[in-house]
């Protein structure tokens, strides 16, 4: 059908030139930027995605510019699969871009037990090696989205990351849940966390009191802008309902000082553990058996 003298290098051309012309009208297309697929004005209905853009490469960890330090990121959990899988590979590649070494290990608690989020903490914060010298205590439904948040080692004393002011929930003036880092001397300082805490609730109120005990001060963010839309909160509460039940004598419990529990006393097994990639990023499954003394604590069953 073509002349002789039509050679196949300018079809070649010819061919290449169509499929970038057309590769150039998906992005405009798809960005905003040029006309609406099929002619016409735009009437601000959507537009066409845009096809999935490979994410930028992460700057390797023997580079310099990364800190000396090492965070182990303690992540208390039972049962929440849908927002671990966003968990880690978003705070795995949050932390990379600051350049903040670190570890992440998620303490998930298999036993029969009601849930203890202190005593998970406690767990993490013993089977974190010594290749780690600072912690963050790190709800699983909270990610960062201002890449101003400090996440650096907190030698002066626990910043808490997920301040009061910057939190979508929790605003009282002691508040300290969320997300607080701490250097390993200062949480061995307060003797962690109390083990008394089961179901969900009060465990991070009675830790800022042992904080005040040590004589260390908390720290918060300067300088953020962004309110309450820092952080996006993932839960959701019709679907992962809180244990929030008060048996007997817990509900006097819930509001006194631990003077004699924590690290100390943490009674657990390691079950198994599993490094594990999600999407690329690597983490540390520590399978958990926590404790308990029903004569001391009752209300760590459902019963």
């Amino acid at each position: 059908l073509l002349p002789g003298r039509f050679s196949v290098f300018p079809l070649f051309f010819l061919a290449l030139l169509l499929g970038f012309a057309s590769l150039l009208w998906l992005q405009l297309s798809c960005s905003g930027e040029g006309p609406v697929p099929g002619g016409g004005q735009s009437r601000g209905g959507p537009r066409q995605p845009c096809p999935p853009q490979a994410p930028p490469s992460l700057p390797p960890e023997d580079e310099p510019s990364w800190g000396p330090h090492r965070l182990a990121l303690l992540v208390p959990f039972r049962e929440r699969f849908e927002e671990l899988l966003a968990f880690v590979p978003y705070m795995h590649r949050f932390l990379s871009k600051k350049r903040i070494r670190h570890r992440i290990f998620i303490l998930n608690q298999v036993d029969h037990f009601r849930f203890n989020r202190a005593s998970l903490i406690n767990v993490g914060f013993l089977e974190s090696g010594n290749d780690t010298d600072y912690i963050a205590m790190h709800d699983v439904d909270l990610l960062p989205l201002n890449e101003q948040l400090d996440y650096g080692f907190p030698e002066a004393g626990p910043f808490h990351v997920a301040s009061p002011e910057l939190h979508p929930l929790y605003h009282y003036k002691t508040y300290v849940g969320g997300i607080l880092l701490l250097t390993k001397q200062h949480y061995e300082m307060c003797n962690g966390m109390s083990n008394r805490f089961w179901g969900w609730g009060r465990e991070d109120d009675e830790f800022y009191r042992r904080i005040k005990g040590a004589g260390l001060q908390v720290r918060r963010p300067s300088g953020i802008t962004t309110g309450y839309e820092t952080f996006q909160h993932l839960h959701d509460p019709a679907w992962r309902k809180r244990d929030q039940k008060r048996i007997a004598a817990q509900k006097q419990e819930q509001f006194k000082v631990d003077r004699e529990g924590g690290l100390n006393n943490v009674r657990y097994r390691i079950e198994s553990q599993t490094t594990l990639s999600v999407a690329g990023a690597p983490c540390t499954v520590l399978n958990i058996l926590l404790d308990c003394d029903t004569s001391e604590t009752p209300w760590c069953t459902f019963g």
